[in-house]
């Protein structure tokens, strides 16, 4: 499986432009991405994980402009994407309506991240759309935490991007769809310090 380097961002653009599947490391784990825009990159990665169809993906995007093209971000929720992202946090909202029903498995909300690195925001801005991003392993299975234990458990994917992950846990995930955030899971980040930006923030 070849591998890349972390400026060899147009190689691993055109693999996803032609909905094939690549790992990148994140600030949190190593993720496997492909895609939004294309349904066959969406069922190729649940291909290459295992995973069950009715699970829908989070989606990481290169900026605030971008989230707010794919879901609906009210003043609360803008505070905190422009305090804590990118970073290694996760943020359910509310879906745009124009967003095709096989991201969310018809659901309502879609998990967002922005991107943690250069690199990474570059691809997503070569690819031209958010990408569906998730944990480098088989469904189920503990998360790889090298680019060798990713080519044994995931060996249909297109191609790997070098680089190091921080937390070596996953992000935080926030449920910002009702009027109390939630914590879904608990990462890096906590809800205490969520809350503690967002009371001073009000003063």
């Amino acid at each position: 499986m070849k591998r890349y380097k972390e400026n060899e961002i147009d190689e691993l653009a055109e693999i996803l432009k032609k909905d094939g599947v690549i790992s990148v490391p994140t600030d949190t784990v190593y993720g496997i991405c492909a895609r939004m825009n294309s349904i066959k990159a969406h069922n190729n990665l649940v291909n290459a994980k295992n995973r069950p169809p009715t699970k829908p993906f989070p989606v990481m995007c290169a900026d605030i402009e971008q989230i707010k093209s794919i879901a609906v971000v009210d003043e609360r929720t803008e505070k905190i994407i422009c305090n804590f992202m990118p970073g290694p946090i996760t943020l359910i909202l509310k879906k745009k309506p124009e967003i095709p029903e096989y991201v969310t498995n018809g659901g309502s909300t879609i998990a967002v991240r922005m991107a943690p690195s250069k690199a990474v925001k570059e691809l997503i801005l070569k690819v031209g759309c958010p990408l569906f991003m998730s944990s480098a392993n088989q469904s189920g299975e503990v998360t790889c935490i090298s680019l060798d234990e990713i080519e044994k458990s995931c060996p249909t994917l297109d191609g790997m991007m070098e680089g190091n992950v921080r937390f070596g846990k996953g992000s935080t995930i926030v449920d910002c769809t009702a009027d109390e955030l939630k914590i879904l899971r608990q990462g890096p980040i906590s809800i205490e310090q969520i809350n503690s930006f967002l009371a001073l923030s009000l003063q």
